[in-house]
C-alpha cells in the first residue's frame, strides 16, 4: 500500500501536469469528503467540482506548493497561485487524510486577491 508521503507527491505531480482525471482516479476515495469555504462536497465529482471552482477563480494558473508536511495519514500543503488575469493566492492550505492509500478527506482554504 502507497505511504501517506506517496499519496500527496504523486497528486501534485499530476496536478503539475494537469491531469485531473488521473490524480481522481490513483488518489482518491469513492467516498472522499471535501470541506472548503464553498461548501462541503463528496466523492469524485466533489473533488472536480472544487477543481471547477478553482479555475473560475484562478484561470491558468500557476502553482508553486511552499509547504508539503506528513505526519502518519494526514497531510498538510502550503501553496500560492498566480493566474493569468492578475488573480492571485499568497496563502492557500490544503489539509488532507489519508486511508488505504487513498485521500479520504481533503480540506481546502484559499483567498483570491484580485487586480484593480
Amino acid at each position: 500500500m502507497r505511504s501517506t508521503r506517496d499519496v500527496i507527491e504523486d497528486h501534485l505531480a499530476l496536478r503539475r501536469e494537469h491531469d485531473l482525471e488521473t490524480d481522481i482516479d490513483r488518489n482518491y476515495a469513492d467516498d472522499l469528503v471535501v470541506l472548503s469555504k464553498d461548501g462541503v462536497f463528496h466523492g469524485k465529482d466533489g473533488i472536480r467540482q472544487t477543481a471547477k471552482i478553482l479555475r473560475e477563480n484562478l484561470p491558468d494558473a500557476t502553482y508553486r506548493y511552499e509547504l508539503v508536511q506528513v505526519a502518519e495519514d494526514y497531510a498538510l500543503l502550503g501553496w500560492t497561485a498566480k493566474a493569468v488575469n492578475g488573480a492571485r493566492t499568497r496563502h492557500g492550505a490544503d489539509a488532507f487524510v489519508v486511508k488505504d492509500g487513498l485521500i479520504a478527506v481533503q480540506i481546502i482554504h484559499f483567498d483570491v486577491d484580485r487586480p484593480g
